[in-house]
């Protein structure tokens, strides 16, 4: 059951994104604006129902443990962490045109989900590495954090788009003059990065904790561990630069995109390219 909602839900991010980008080009129509949010929002509230429905088959199965043990419910995870960050900092900026360039992470993720053909979808007994107090709290704050992360990458493309009609002289000019003015952006980029910094901050040591109580080592260098560590010290450089050297605009754009690249790798290009310890989250 809780399958079958999951693939209408990919249907209804995709419906939100749709929305989202004829609310930006057709001069942000206040109904197209309002039918997106509200498609979000229920898209969202199906998806936290559809993950809890989920658990609870896991008990009625005898299994018991939280949807959250291999690649594909943590793709679900993701995408569900992106909507529910997507629809906080919407009601906390009061601007839409950031869902044009967010929620089509959520959907894509829901979709690579559904399609990619070694992922079964089946409730699954958890493998033994995966039988620990810790899985609840290193998943979910190291998935809050990539979502946190896709926001700012989101917000990083839209300052650039912005800036760039600002280089040509041309501020109001296109599907760019809908866009949030450069200041906004920038203070959006930087208190998301500050967000997901904390929650990787968080992912890590717990799964240090994790690590250590099953296989009697805080640190092995696996090469999942490893890439976290690296996107860690991307943001921890973002957030450096800002304080210290005081760096605005493109440069911390720039570093907000290429740390979600860093993410990307960490949580799709280890898994498949790299054998480790973690290779049983595929």
């Amino acid at each position: 059951m809780s399958s079958t909602i999951f693939s209408i839900i990919t249907f209804v991010y995709l419906l939100s994104s749709l929305l989202y980008l004829c609310y930006l080009v057709f001069s942000r129509k206040d109904w197209l604006g309002k039918a997106a949010t509200f498609v979000t929002i229920v898209g969202l509230m199906a998806h936290t129902a559809a993950i809890i429905l989920r658990w609870v088959e896991s008990y009625q199965m005898g299994i018991g443990h939280a949807p959250l043990s291999n690649m594909f419910e943590s793709l679900v995870f993701f995408a569900w962490s992106i909507a529910l960050l997507y629809v906080i900092f919407e009601y906390k900026y009061k601007n839409r045109a950031l869902g044009t360039f967010v929620m089509p992470f959520a959907f894509f993720t829901m979709l690579y989900a559904a399609l990619a053909p070694n992922f079964s979808t089946e409730i699954q007994p958890l493998l033994p590495a995966l039988q620990s107090n810790w899985l609840i709290a290193h998943v979910v704050t190291c998935f809050l954090a990539y979502a946190a992360f896709a926001v700012s990458c989101g917000a990083g493309i839209m300052y650039f788009l912005r800036d760039k009609t600002k280089d040509k002289g041309g501020g109001n000019s296109g599907l760019t003059r809908f866009l949030p003015p450069l200041e906004m952006l920038d203070d959006l980029i930087y208190r998301v990065v500050i967000i997901g910094f904390i929650l990787l901050a968080v992912g890590i040591a717990t799964g240090a904790m994790w690590a250590n109580s099953a296989w009697g080592a805080y640190w092995s260098w696996d090469p999942k561990e490893t890439w976290s560590l690296i996107t860690w010290f991307v943001y921890a450089t973002l957030l450096h630069a800002r304080f210290v050297h005081g760096w605005r605009g493109r440069k911390v754009a720039l570093l907000s995109i290429i740390g979600f690249g860093a993410v990307l790798f960490t949580y799709f290009g280890v898994s498949y390219l790299l054998s480790g310890l973690h290779s049983y989250a595929t």
